[in-house]
């Protein structure tokens, strides 16, 4: 486990609750490190669909996962109770920097924080584009 120092929910904006799964746990009978990277796209995604109007099914602009990280510091196992905190560290023309913390119900402090990388793109010619300014007003609003 990380020994950097631990974000509080202080640190972010906006909190989702997800709900851990029995599948979510490894070998050694805790969340297994990929799973946070599912939870971290859970809740950027959502925040892009319920506050952006970002239509991941039909719509001619979707972002693509271009960089993620994460840092443990506690370990965290089904059937906890978690929510997700997300903020916006960067705000470029055509990607954004979320930053996104996963937090056991009730803690103050981060069982684990990272960062999600999204560059928008046009899905038919998979290329950058400027982010669209109804999504870039809700990212705006998180940083």
């Amino acid at each position: 486990m990380s020994k950097a120092r631990r974000p509080t929910r202080a640190d972010y904006k906006v909190f989702y609750p997800i709900t851990t799964r029995w599948s979510d746990n490894d070998i050694y009978g805790h969340v297994n490190n990929v799973t946070y990277y599912s939870y971290f796209d859970t809740a950027a995604n959502r925040y892009l669909i319920e506050e952006g109007g970002l239509d991941i099914s039909d719509g001619s602009i979707v972002g693509y996962v271009v960089n993620s990280g994460c840092e443990y510091h506690a370990p965290i196992a089904y059937p906890d109770v978690i929510e997700a905190g997300i903020r916006v560290d960067r705000l470029g023309n055509s990607s954004v920097q979320y930053g996104i913390a996963i937090f056991r119900e009730g803690e103050e402090d981060a069982a684990a924080h990272g960062h999600f990388v999204h560059v928008f793109v046009e899905r038919a010619e998979n290329r950058s584009v400027p982010i669209p300014q109804p999504l870039r007003a809700a990212l705006e609003r998180l940083a």
